[in-house]
């Protein structure tokens, strides 16, 4: 790696071993450890816009059957939301990330834009959803919730997020 404080995205073999990564594209090196997580919050919004999000995410939490809402930055950065109890928030929202870019890229060649990303796991599913240029939304549900009526109701206050941005 490169001894600037920038440096472009690495191997993929490396997000797993080096300890300074905090997220795919530009990665900063040598600060203490959430001063990243801060100065990119800010920039993103500020902290009366990061309340509004949070409360418009509880709301989402309390429909459809979704018991977990996070909104990440598309670099992968925790922006505001609960991420599930006993996952590394940084490695959550990170990996949420990287994976709805990969999504974008494996289905680039279908000339169609990726909507959401749903994983079906034993007990619950993930949701990804797109939210434009400047952020996603990460949704665990029941297994049984209904994924149409969990993007309604994402689709209901993406704007009034969006507008936080």
């Amino acid at each position: 790696m490169r001894s600037s404080r920038w440096t472009g995205c690495c191997e993929a073999s490396d997000l797993f071993h080096h300890p300074n990564l905090r997220r795919k594209g530009l990665i900063q090196i040598g600060l203490n450890r959430g001063e990243t997580r801060d100065r990119e919050v800010q920039e993103v919004a500020s902290m009366a816009d990061i309340a509004a999000i949070e409360s418009i995410l509880h709301e989402i939490e309390k429909s459809a059957g979704v018991e977990d809402a996070v909104l990440v930055s598309r670099s992968g950065m925790h922006i505001a939301g609960t991420v599930p109890r006993g996952a590394h928030a940084e490695t959550f929202v990170a990996m949420f990330a990287i994976l709805l870019g990969a999504a974008e890229t494996a289905t680039s060649e279908l000339k169609e834009r990726l909507d959401s990303v749903v994983i079906n796991l034993e007990a619950s599913r993930v949701m990804i959803v797109n939210d434009g240029p400047k952020a996603l939304f990460v949704l665990r549900a029941s297994r049984d919730a209904d994924p149409r009526r969990i993007k309604q109701e994402i689709e209901k206050y993406a704007k009034q997020i969006e507008e936080y941005l």
